[in-house]
Formats: C-alpha cells, structure tokens, sequence
C-alpha cells in the first residue's frame, strides 16, 4: 500500500471531531503535503506557500504574514511547516547565514504566531515545526539547530500566557521517509520516520487538547 493511500485512510478515519478551519503554511511541502492529506475532508484547509496555493506569503517578512492573515480572514488552526535552513561548517559559518537561519526558520514560525492570535478563533491552536537537529546534531547544522531549540523554548514559554483559551505545540520530526531521496545525504545514519506518525503528531496538535508540547517523531 503506497504512503499517500495510508495518510489517506488516516483522514477518512478521523470524521468525529468538529470541522476546523486550518490554514497550512508550506502546505506543497513534504511535512505540509502531509499534514494536508491527513486532515480530514470535513476540515477547510487553506494552503499558504511562498509562490503557491490558495494564498501566498514569505514568512520571512512581518508585513507579508500580516497581509496573509488579513486575506485569509478568522481561522480554528494555524500550522507552521515552513521555514528554509542554511547548513555549513562551524569554522565556515558567517554570522549574516547564522542569522538567516533564525530570520527564515524561528522568527518567521514566532511571527506567525505573534501577528495571527487576533486571527485564530477562541480555543483555537497554532502548531509549529522545528526538526531532530537539536536533539540528534549532524555535521554543519548548528544554524539550524539554534533555530529549532528556539522554537521549541518559544512554544513552551508562550504556551503559559496564550489568551482565549488558545494552544501551542511544536512537532519535531527526524528524516520523513518522502523526503530520503531529497534530503538522506544529509543525514546520516538517520532511520527514516514514516509519513503516517508524522501525520498522527499534527493531527494530535491540531484536534487534540494539549498544549506547550514538544511532540517528537524519531
């Protein structure tokens, strides 16, 4: 059975809870493609990319994240799978690099949190994306690491004072099993984690309760 079949009957199962309003954003991502087609079909998802989807944002810029929220209008739930990465070598790693990394990766996922809690109705959730690097180090990734550990200790500290009732939680997932052919160079060693847990971890996020969570997939 192809992975794409088993997020789909991952959807189909999920048809007890209240239709949510979702938006996605790196919905045409490999986390994002995922997370898109295990939300069940009574959902509305809205999928926001860079340069693709039904609306378009670079979260990398306050003021583009502001527009997306005023074009997308009230939503249940936020999910952040966005956020470009630069890897080097430590002694090689130029600050303006460094800096991008926490830019493109934590601070535009926290800018979309911060600029969208007026958006996101009453009990409603924001769900990030950080990744293993912090957890399980490879060579010349400390750049990203800095900026998954940032989004993780920014979600556990917001988590305490969100208002109306709203959650927070960061999904932190090793090597997705899609993404070996593109990315498995990176990672050596890595055993891959199934698109299908993956999906689980999200789906647990945006239907569930908890909140201030780091909910991991290795």
């Amino acid at each position: 059975m192809s992975q794409a079949r088993k997020t789909t009957n991952l959807a189909e199962m999920n048809t007890s809870r209240r239709p949510l309003r979702v938006a996605v954003i790196g919905a045409e991502g490999h986390v994002g493609s995922t997370i898109c087609e295990a939300l069940p079909s009574h959902h509305e998802v809205i999928k926001v990319g860079r340069n693709s989807g039904d609306v378009n944002a670079d979260i990398s810029e306050r003021s583009s994240i502001e527009a997306m929220y005023e074009e997308i209008g009230k939503v249940d739930a936020v999910v952040l799978a966005a956020g470009a990465v630069h890897f080097s070598p430590i002694e090689q790693f130029p600050e303006d690099k460094f800096l991008f990394n926490l830019k493109h990766k934590a601070m535009g996922q926290i800018n979309c949190v911060l600029a969208g809690l007026d958006y996101v109705n009453d009990g409603g959730s924001f769900t990030l994306t950080s990744g293993i690097l912090d957890r399980d180090p490879v060579p010349m990734a400390s750049g990203a690491a800095a900026a998954n550990g940032a989004i993780g200790g920014f979600v556990k500290s917001a988590a305490i004072e969100m208002p109306r009732g709203t959650r927070i939680n960061v999904v932190s997932t090793g090597l997705q099993d899609i993404s070996v052919e593109r990315y498995g160079s990176v990672f050596p060693g890595h055993a891959p984690v199934s698109s299908e847990r993956v999906a689980y971890a999200y789906l647990k996020c945006i239907e569930g309760s908890i909140t201030g969570e780091l909910v991991t997939v290795d």
